[in-house]
């Protein structure tokens, strides 16, 4: 099962750049977009049922009450048993998560908030971050598994940055969110694609749109595929699609052998 996630900075945006044709060309099982900035009255018949080669897509969504903001989408081939909201209304009322239940995992779409300049949103930001976790522990101790996918708006360490320095109190990369990471993965829970590249730099998910810092690589990994360490024995591979052009962002993969 190969699963996707990837920030388009703006849905209708990336429709523009050819999203649809990447869509049917990849055919992953299952992709999870965050920062849709769209409800889906607002969408065109590709996006809401995108034309596939075999299975065709079921498409969910959780939007902003605020137009054109934040939200997250979950295109899958699979039914799910269950797709429902993160039950928070602070939360929900900004599309900040999708939940989906399949037979052998939790699917954890998730759009984690900006602390912004001056730490404006830092404790709304931190307090999403706790509920999350709270979810994935909860499954957990249920003897469940949870795959955490999307855009954590999070550099970990200084690996994941190109200028770690310059950036000490920039959001995404503060003191608090760091902690807040360590404090996710203590628990047991796993980075997948610092599983399988630990140590090495170089590697980012966004770009600004500034100075050409994507051609020179100067970027943050701030998406992830996150899983409890139980789960780690069927993640076959975590990579970077830095090829994937259209965002600010580009996608991150996930394959899972079950």
């Amino acid at each position: 099962m190969r699963i996707v996630s990837w920030n388009v900075n703006g849905i209708r945006a990336v429709e523009k750049r050819g999203f649809v044709n990447w869509l049917t060309n990849e055919r992953p099982d299952i992709l999870c977009l965050n920062e849709t900035k769209a409800e889906p009255g607002q969408l065109s018949p590709e996006l809401l049922n995108p034309p596939a080669k075999g299975k065709p897509y079921l498409s969910f969504w959780a939007s902003s009450k605020k137009k054109g903001y934040s939200g997250v989408a979950v295109y899958t081939r699979e039914k799910p048993l269950d797709v429902h909201y993160l039950g928070k209304a602070e939360f929900d009322n900004e599309g900040r998560a999708l939940i989906a239940e399949y037979p052998e995992f939790t699917l954890i779409a998730a759009y984690f908030p900006n602390s912004q300049d001056e730490r404006k949103r830092l404790d709304y930001k931190l307090a999403f971050c706790d509920a999350i976790m709270n979810l994935c522990n909860k499954i957990v101790k249920k003897g469940g598994h949870f795959l955490l996918c999307g855009d954590y708006n999070i550099a970990h360490t200084a690996i994941d940055l190109a200028r770690p320095k310059a950036n000490e109190n920039h959001a995404g990369y503060l003191p608090e969110e760091r902690a807040w990471m360590d404090k996710f993965t203590s628990c047991g829970h796993v980075d997948t694609f610092r599983h399988f590249h630990p140590g090495e730099g170089g590697h980012y998910t966004w770009w600004s749109y500034w100075g050409s810092a994507r051609e020179r690589n100067v970027g943050w990994r701030l998406d992830y595929h996150c899983v409890d360490k139980n789960f780690m024995s069927s993640v076959k591979s975590s990579i970077i699609r830095s090829d994937v052009q259209g965002s600010d962002h580009c996608p991150v993969e996930i394959e899972l052998k079950l």
